[in-house]
């Protein structure tokens, strides 16, 4: 199976939030629920969120302040959901940092569609078109959500793909622990190196032939991860 998709769904109309949580589930995801700017700032600071589906409309706040915040540290994708339908409205929020914007009320199918195809851009776009990434006899798909050897399927954590996930966007390159446990674990998580070493070991126990004579997952020291592609 795929990874399951965690959902933050941010939305203080009762009955749309609950429709929305419900149809989600039903698809597979896993969902998490927020009301507000706060309660949603606290989610995902501290849950693995893969997409977020924002109200612009909210009790303590704007949509848009909190996508901005969103964007100081995580590119994951952002899907609007709002009653306001005058252009002007929709220009601030794509410009915020959305990656769509669907206006109440909504199709449940359609916006489905936008989420999935918001997670295959952000796949596409982090490896420059391509979704694939080869670690020898290993092929890591961010668009399928998997990571296979031939034909057989090396199962990952929720929490070990997204590690995965995010050194693969960035392949050939460093990224700093802390930009890693912000962008895996939220930003309430960036001086917690332990969560890091625990899960890049237990990465190289799947994606390596010797874990402790690393050659795709290597430790730049002092500074952070890299994903070698050979």
């Amino acid at each position: 199976m795929a990874m399951r998709t965690t959902v933050l769904v941010l939305e203080d109309d009762d009955s749309i939030r609950q429709l929305l949580a419900a149809t989600l589930r039903a698809e597979g995801h896993q969902i998490e629920e927020a009301t507000n700017v706060r309660d949603g700032r606290t989610l995902a600071s501290n849950r693995p969120i893969d997409v977020y589906l924002v109200d612009l409309g909210l009790p303590d706040g704007d949509g848009v302040e909190f996508i901005r915040w969103l964007r100081g540290w995580t590119q994951r994708p952002v899907i609007v959901l709002s009653a306001r339908v005058h252009e002007a409205h929709k220009v601030v929020a794509l410009d915020a940092g959305a990656d769509d914007f669907v206006s109440k009320p909504f199709s449940v199918a359609e916006l489905h569609a936008r989420m999935r195809v918001a997670l295959r851009h952000a796949a596409r776009t982090a490896m420059g078109g391509s979704t694939r990434l080869m670690l020898g006899e290993l092929c890591v798909d961010l668009d399928a959500r998997s990571v296979q050897r031939g034909d057989e399927r090396i199962r990952l954590t929720g929490t070990q793909w997204r590690l995965l996930e995010a050194l693969a966007r960035h392949a050939g390159r460093v990224v700093t622990s802390a930009a890693l446990l912000r962008e895996v674990w939220g930003p309430g998580h960036d001086e917690q190196l332990h969560y890091l070493r625990i899960y890049v070991r237990q990465l190289r126990q799947k994606l390596e032939a010797d874990p402790t004579n690393p050659v795709y997952l290597l430790n730049e020291t002092g500074v952070g991860y890299r994903l070698v592609s050979r």
